[in-house]
């Protein structure tokens, strides 16, 4: 079981890159663009949308929304560009970073807590 896991989690790494790479890639199409670029930059985000630290829902990020996403974009990818991908990721050996995924986490987390406080802020009357 451990050796399932540790496959699945090899081929999950080649296919996020994948992604990344096929977001870039000249023969994608420009929906599948945006979305392989959405789930690259929040996969290779050093950020997590739920901090890891929080039970269960810290890894539901991890386990269910970076594979679904890889999944949709995988759908709408060509499949002779999406091999093409996956040959240069597998040929790369080292994953990309986005720090554009980590400062677009950061903004929607100041967002958030923008709403929180002006719902919580006592208002002063007019």
């Amino acid at each position: 079981m451990l050796e399932t896991a540790k496959l699945w989690a090899r081929g999950l790494r080649r296919d996020v890159h994948a992604v990344w790479l096929a977001a870039r890639h000249p023969g994608t199409p420009w929906h599948a663009k945006a979305l392989a670029l959405a789930v690259a930059a929040y996969a290779l985000s050093p950020i997590d949308l739920i901090p890891d630290f929080i039970p269960v829902l810290g890894y539901l990020d991890d386990l269910i929304l970076v594979p679904l996403g890889i999944l949709a974009v995988r759908r709408l990818i060509p499949p002779a560009v999406l091999a093409e991908c996956r040959a240069a990721a597998e040929a790369a050996g080292q994953r990309p970073r986005s720090l554009a995924g980590a400062w677009a986490v950061v903004a929607l987390w100041l967002a958030a807590a923008g709403v929180l406080l002006s719902w919580f802020w006592p208002s002063a009357p007019a």
